[in-house]
C-alpha cells in the first residue's frame, strides 16, 4: 500500500518522556521554576521545543533560547539515554524493510540526537534519511521538517514524465540529451533543465 513511511520518533517509535521530563525540570530550575508534576510536561513531547516554553512558560525569545541551551546540555549527557523503545517496533521496523518499503524519520529533535538515539537503541539502519530540525531553529516546524524529508524531484527526458510528476507535485528536472526537445520539455513544465550530465549535478549537488 504505502511505499514511503514517514514515522515520528517521539512517543511513535520510543517514549521519550523520562528523559524529556528531567531535562526540562532541569532548563526550568535555571529559571527557578520548579515543576511539581512531570506529568504536566508532557505536553511538550513532540512539539519544537523553544516555541513550548514560549507558550506554556510565556518566556521571551531570549529566555526561551537560553532554556534550549541548557534543556540539550542535560540531554546531550544523560537524558537521551533516558528513553525506551516501544514493544514491538524493531520487528515492524524489520518487517517493512524486508518488503522494500522507504522508511524516514522526521521528528522535531536535532538530527544530532535523533541518530544518537536511533543508533542506541539500533534502529538506525533501518531508515533511509533522517528529517529532523535544525539547531538552530531555523527548520522547526512539523510541516517543515516533513516537506524537508518528502523533498524530491523527478529528472526525465519526455514530456509525459515531466506531467506525471507535476500531477504529484513534485519537483521537475528535465535533461536534454535525451530524446524530448527543449520545446517539448518547456511546453510539460519543467522547472529546470540541464544540458549535460555536468549542468545536472551542477542543479542536484548545488
Amino acid at each position: 500500500m504505502y511505499q514511503t513511511i514517514l514515522f515520528d520518533l517521539d512517543g511513535t517509535l520510543t517514549n521519550p518522556a523520562l528523559g524529556i521530563t528531567n531535562s526540562l525540570i532541569y532548563a526550568l530550575r535555571k529559571f527557578k521554576i520548579e515543576v511539581t508534576d512531570k506529568k504536566d510536561l508532557y505536553r511538550f513531547i513532540g512539539l519544537p521545543l523553544q516555541d513550548s516554553f514560549e507558550h506554556f512558560y510565556q518566556f521571551s525569545r531570549a529566555d526561551s533560547l537560553k532554556a534550549v541551551a541548557f534543556y540539550r546540555d542535560y540531554f546531550r549527557h544523560k537524558g537521551i539515554y533516558e528513553n525506551e523503545v516501544y514493544q514491538g517496533i524493531p520487528q515492524l521496523l524489520e518487517k517493512l524493510k524486508k518488503q522494500g518499503k522507504k522508511l524516514l524519520v522526521a521528528t522535531s529533535k536535532p538530527e544530532e540526537f535523533a541518530i544518537q538515539i536511533l543508533k542506541h537503541f539500533d534502529l538506525y539502519n533501518n531508515f533511509d534519511f533522517i528529517a529532523s530540525a535544525s539547531m538552530d531553529g531555523m527548520r522547526r516546524q512539523k510541516g517543515d521538517i516533513i516537506a524537508y524529508g518528502l523533498a524530491a524531484a523527478q529528472i526525465s527526458d519526455r514530456k509525459h514524465d515531466i506531467i506525471g510528476a507535476r500531477e504529484n507535485n513534485l519537483e521537475t528536472i528535465a535533461v536534454l540529451y535525451g530524446f524530448g526537445s527543449q520545446e517539448e520539455l518547456e511546453k510539460a513544465g519543467a522547472k529546470d533543465m540541464a544540458k549535460t550530465v555536468a549542468d545536472l549535478r551542477k542543479i542536484l549537488l548545488s
